[in-house]
């Protein structure tokens, strides 16, 4: 046994095929016989067969062959029979697939299957019979059934031979399908008389190894001489049959005549097979020349059948007729429908009139059974148009909106019109893609939101939510804060919007009682191209929190000022003493304000309003009572926890002016206070002598520098013109203020309450000391000093000024 290899290995870059080889055997090979070994052919490594665990495809061939990945070997696994696997094709291959993973790869294998001569030729019919009558002429032919031989090539059949060859030759005529037809030849007359049967042996041989023949007999009876042929009494017989007759159906009776007696005048009928598979149809009853249906008729396969029908007497004459059978359509054939072009997806935006699917709609019967009619379900935005004989097209027949329906399935009907119709139908499946044509749409028209004052940075106030019909990409909904201004101020300084949630975030912490609502705009954008997008006006607004104490406005309270309020010892019960007045920034019940005496000298002969904060008598004034009262009034906001605040009433109980100066005079004062000066008149007396020595330094500097200029002008002969710094007027020629400035001391009892002030006639200028103020200078302008007009005829140069001021605050400091 011989095995060829031809072995094709290609590694380009570009295929996923890493090598092919290809084998080729003889059939009928033992299971387990050796057919080649792939891991030498291919290169391949044993450990790569195992690692990738390679394995063979055959795909729908049935497992001839199996894969041994230990030795690499290709093994026989089902005994191949050529002749089933392939018939008389040519060449009969195997095509497999080596398939390994990690990383996957494949190589191809083909097994070509070699015809063997395993089979002999052989003839359909056990033996062959002739009647042929002893006038035959010399060279008269008898067709003889051919043989076949499964194997092909030189194991297919080759000759014919005829034995024994007295009275017959065989010749034969090749055909286009490269077989050849057989004809016996009478090439001696026959004599019934002499030999009335002749047997003969038809041999057929293949041209393998070893040859191989096949036989049948033919028997051949010499029958008298017979000069008469039967005459049918019609040339052409008619008939007309439905489609799908029952079999057994009589279509008509044919019938010949024959005017020789005996024998030669009985006459048989027969079907001629002239026509393929006329004998699959019809039968003849070769006695009565009764033509019946014996198969399944089909007016579409066939319309008409033309039958050759032969009456023969017993002499072995003949005579033939034709039968015209026409088939009668019936409607048994559904409309077909072929889809020939499709549309799986198209955009919302396909404008009327868009094609979705072409088809061709046939039905095979004649008439009215074969006029078709196609239709649509109901409820679907399309048409079917028929373009051509057969030919339909299914068109939009309104716009499409992905929204409403993203997909339609749509049935085609189509329905002959014959009785009964028949239909069938097609079902399309049509996806429709988004396009960008709608815009977010925010759950409410407008937000309103609350946040309590004092927030964290970065606290969530609330979400905003907008919804897009459309899908993907195009529903992808952005937020963006629109620009404004509050107050002058980006809105973007107040919140923020996330982008992908929505979340409006406090980028501040905000103060009710500097900003109680405020709003801005938020738009919503989808990623489409282009995007669409919508806005909202969001609405905040801040609530109150108890973050502010009540303010006392009325009695003001000064640090070392006495204020008191006068009570006359002949007041009444219920006279008004004076009125706490008070506030609270904030809002609400938290700005509700209650008025609570605290402390009192007298708690019998003061009280105060709860809500007005009046500061009543409620008994008669006495003699007996202190001239110096002291009240503590507490003002309670209605927050939760509450603020306070308290404020010192001081009531003097005196009928005139010189007594409560002679009783307050005498009023101690508290130790912060002492404190507090000390600390600031030493501090003032550290910036007061570091100013002057700072000054006078600047002085002597400016003169030395003046005498030097002066001393160079001299020595260089030229003229000499006075310097004078900007706004410098020496009025009087002495480089000092004006003689008409005055000092007016005012001195009490108490040397800490004493008042200074000075001032210079026409002027707006006063200088105070207010012993409240803890020995500290303030100056009280006007609404445009002397100094700053640029036209007054009084001006003082900066050094006079700096000196009058040190020796000033000197002054008034240490009396």
């Amino acid at each position: 046994m011989k095995r060829q290899v031809l072995l094709f290995i290609s590694f380009l870059s570009l295929s996923p095929v890493f090598g092919q080889v290809s084998y080729s055997i003889p059939e009928e090979m033992a299971k387990g016989s050796f057919v080649g070994n792939v891991a030498q052919d291919l290169g391949l490594d044993i450990k790569r067969l195992k690692s990738g665990k390679a394995r063979l495809h055959t795909g729908n061939n049935a497992e001839y062959i199996e894969l041994n990945r230990e030795r690499g070997e290709l093994l026989i696994k089902e005994k191949i029979d050529r002749e089933a696997l392939c018939g008389q094709t040519t060449p009969c291959a195997l095509h497999l697939q080596i398939i390994m993973e990690n990383p996957i790869e494949f190589y191809r294998v083909t097994v070509e299957i070699l015809d063997i001569n395993d089979n002999a030729p052989h003839f359909q019919k056990d033996s062959m019979k002739f009647d042929i009558s002893e006038s035959a002429m010399i060279g008269a032919k008898f067709v003889l059934e051919r043989a076949f031989d499964s194997d092909i090539g030189i194991n297919g059949l080759q000759s014919y031979s005829l034995y024994p060859t007295d009275n017959f030759i065989l010749k034969l005529h090749g055909q286009a399908d490269d077989s050849k037809k057989v004809e016996m030849v009478l090439k001696k007359p026959l004599d019934r008389e002499k030999q009335e049967q002749i047997s003969l042996l038809l041999t057929a041989n293949d041209g393998g190894e070893p040859k191989m023949s096949g036989t049948v007999q033919i028997h051949v009876t010499v029958l008298d001489a017979n000069d008469n042929a039967p005459v049918f009494t019609r040339p052409i017989y008619r008939a007309r049959l439905p489609e799908n007759a029952p079999r057994g159906t009589l279509l008509i009776t044919v019938s010949a005549s024959d005017i020789d007696r005996g024998s030669n005048g009985l006459v048989t009928y027969s079907i001629s097979s002239s026509t393929v598979g006329i004998l699959n149809h019809f039968d003849i009853d070769e006695n009565s020349g009764d033509v019946r249906v014996i198969g399944d008729v089909d007016y579409e396969k066939s319309k008409q059948y033309q039958i050759d029908i032969e009456a023969r007497d017993q002499g072995g004459l003949s005579n033939s007729s034709k039968l015209v059978v026409d088939i009668i359509d019936i409607n048994d054939n559904k409309p077909f429908i072929d889809v020939i072009s499709t549309q799986r997806l198209i955009p919302e935006s396909s404008p009327s009139q868009t094609v979705i699917a072409v088809m061709t709609v046939q039905d095979p019967d004649s008439d009215d059974n074969g006029v078709v009619k196609c239709i649509l379900g109901e409820n679907v935005p399309f048409v079917i148009k028929s373009t051509s004989n057969g030919f339909y097209s299914l068109v939009t027949d309104s716009e499409l909106d992905r929204e409403r329906a993203s997909e339609y399935n749509i049935t085609v009907t189509c329905s002959d019109e014959g009785v009964p119709s028949l239909s069938s139908s097609v079902t399309l499946t049509l996806q429709i893609s988004d396009v960008n044509d709608n815009a977010p749409v925010f759950e409410r028209s407008s937000y309103e939101a609350y946040i309590v004052e004092n927030n964290t940075p970065g606290l969530s106030v609330f979400t905003v939510k907008a919804r897009d019909a459309d899908w993907n990409q195009n529903a992808r909904v952005s937020y963006i804060l629109e620009d404004s201004s509050l107050n002058g101020v980006p809105v973007s300084s107040y919140v923020s919007v996330s982008a992908d949630s929505g979340v409006i975030h406090a980028v501040r912490s905000f103060d009710y009682e500097q900003i109680k609502d405020f709003h801005f705009r938020v738009k919503a954008q989808d990623g489409g191209s282009p995007p669409l997008s919508s806005n909202v006006t969001v609405k905040i607004l801040i609530q109150d929190q108890n973050d502010n104490p009540p303010q006392v406005l009325y009695p003001v309270q000064t640090g070392g000022s006495l204020v008191a309020e006068m009570v006359p010892r002949s007041a009444d019960v219920g006279y008004l003493v004076t009125k706490v007045v008070a506030v609270d920034v904030d809002s609400g019940q938290n700005a509700w304000l209650s008025y609570k005496l605290q402390k009192a000298t007298d708690r019998a002969l003061f009280e105060v309003g709860l809500q007005n904060g009046e500061i009543r008598t409620i008994r008669q004034v006495t003699d007996k009572d202190a001239v110096k009262q002291r009240l503590t009034v507490i003002v309670e906001d209605n927050g939760q926890p509450s603020r306070s605040a308290t404020v010192v009433v001081n009531v003097a109980v005196a009928d005139s002016f010189p007594e409560v100066l002679s009783e307050f005079t005498d009023f101690p004062h508290d130790k912060e206070y002492n404190d507090n000066l000390t600390f600031y008149l030493v501090l003032a007396l550290a910036v007061v002598s570091f100013l002057f020595i700072t000054c006078l330094v600047v002085i002597i500097s400016v003169k030395i520098y003046r005498w030097r200029q002066s001393r160079f002008l001299y020595q260089s002969s030229l003229p000499v013109i006075p310097y004078y710094p900007p706004r410098y007027s020496d009025t009087l020629g002495t480089g000092t203020l004006q003689h008409v400035y005055n000092y007016e001391v005012c001195r009490t009892t108490d040397s800490r309450k004493s008042d200074c002030k000075f001032g210079r006639a026409g002027s707006q200028n006063v200088l105070i000391m207010d012993p409240s103020s803890t020995g500290t200078m303030q100056r009280l302008q006007g609404e445009k000093s002397i100094l700053d007009e640029p036209d007054s005829p009084l001006e003082v140069s900066f050094p006079d000024v700096m000196m009058f001021e040190v020796a000033l605050h000197m002054h008034m400091l240490f009396s």
